[in-house]
């Protein structure tokens, strides 16, 4: 097992990494408030690893709310489902709520926590690709609105994050695929010498190679460990993490939440921000090409939707976190491993960049 940390002062918190942890009492109980203990799940995952958790829990006064599965459900309504389920066991300020899922579960268990007597303590189990590499860290939480993705929310720190490689045994070929998007997305805004290691390893990691794949989740969790402890609200470096999330974030939105995962919809967005930062003077032809390829490599697709038009893009690309005054702000690459902060984008840029991808559409 491998343990890093998240380094945020009182709110700091360990990452465990490595097979086999959900056997593991000891790792669920050192980060337990008190006896009430409430298990946020999906219909997936539940008949796979719940029986697993609560096995660790007969001590506890435990009460489980098992939620549908989607993107198209992280919405209010549903995370009222854990406020009545809290509320009607008469659960208290000291109850901890542990999210057992892919990023739609940690997002939404995690807002609920962070809302429910104005916070409660909760512990992240990833168990999607992209949720052990990316949305379990970092305390981001919140839920969708018809109008934009995650623009209702709040940064709430858990108590852990206990990423069992084991659980991705049982993970559909496309979700592994679009947790290593977010994978290769660490290379390309701080590390180019780890984006070129996955250029050389991208068909060990679509065959899961043990150690290949752990290498890749603990290189992925160091950095954005490191890059939330620098910057824990977003005010500055942490925006990086959003690299192709504008443009990704309008496809999610523009098509109906589920119809593109979420880093099958960064992967096309990467590869949008990449054609944006040539037309800026900062990647060349070959750059763009690497980008492109490697997203191919891991069966990702790589062209926006043919639903999409230029004018639908920036007005989703319109309500977004990023933006300030009503600008498009958004995150381009100065070199493979090294992004841009956040900057109002040229609208004539922008809308090359949307204009010669949806040539392309797939």
């Amino acid at each position: 097992m491998k343990q890093l940390q998240v380094e945020l002062g009182v709110r700091s918190y360990p990452i465990y990494i490595g097979e086999n942890l959900l056997t593991r009492s000891d790792l669920l109980g050192r980060h337990i408030k008190s006896r009430q203990v409430v298990v946020v799940t999906n219909v997936t995952v539940a008949p796979l690893y719940l029986e697993v958790v609560l096995k660790k829990l007969t001590d506890y006064q435990v009460e489980t709310v098992i939620l549908p599965d989607g993107e198209q459900y992280k919405t209010l309504e549903h995370v009222e489902t854990i406020f009545t389920a809290l509320l009607e066991k008469k659960f208290s300020r000291n109850a901890t709520l542990i999210a057992l899922g892919g990023g739609v579960i940690g997002d939404m268990g995690g807002f609920a926590a962070a809302c429910y007597q104005r916070g409660i303590a909760f512990i992240q189990i990833p168990t999607t690709l992209l949720a052990q590499v990316d949305s379990s860290v970092g305390g981001k939480t919140g839920v969708n609105h018809p109008l934009g993705k995650n623009m209702i929310g709040a940064f709430y720190q858990p108590q852990a994050v206990i990423a069992d490689t084991t659980v991705l045994d049982t993970l559909d070929d496309r979700q592994f695929s679009a947790g290593l998007a977010e994978v290769i997305k660490y290379g390309l805004i701080a590390d180019a010498e780890f984006f070129s290691w996955l250029e050389l390893n991208a068909k060990k990691l679509l065959a899961r190679e043990k150690e290949v794949l752990a290498y890749a989740i603990e290189k992925s969790c160091i950095t954005k460990a490191r890059i939330v402890g620098e910057d824990e609200f977003e005010s500055g470096v942490r925006a990086t993490l959003n690299l192709g999330h504008t443009f990704g974030h309008a496809i999610e939105t523009g098509t109906g939440y589920g119809e593109y995962l979420h880093g099958e919809a960064v992967a096309i967005g990467t590869c949008q921000a990449a054609d944006l930062s040539r037309r800026l003077g900062w990647l060349n032809d070959k750059d763009v090409a690497r980008i492109i390829r490697i997203f191919e490599q891991v069966n990702l697709p790589v062209t926006p939707p043919k639903t999409m038009t230029t004018r639908h893009y920036i007005e989703l690309m319109s309500v977004d976190k990023k933006n300030i005054d009503g600008a498009i702000r958004v995150i381009a690459l100065e070199k493979i491993g090294r992004a841009s902060l956040p900057f109002n984008v040229k609208r004539e840029v922008l809308e090359q960049t949307l204009n010669s991808t949806l040539e392309h559409s797939g």
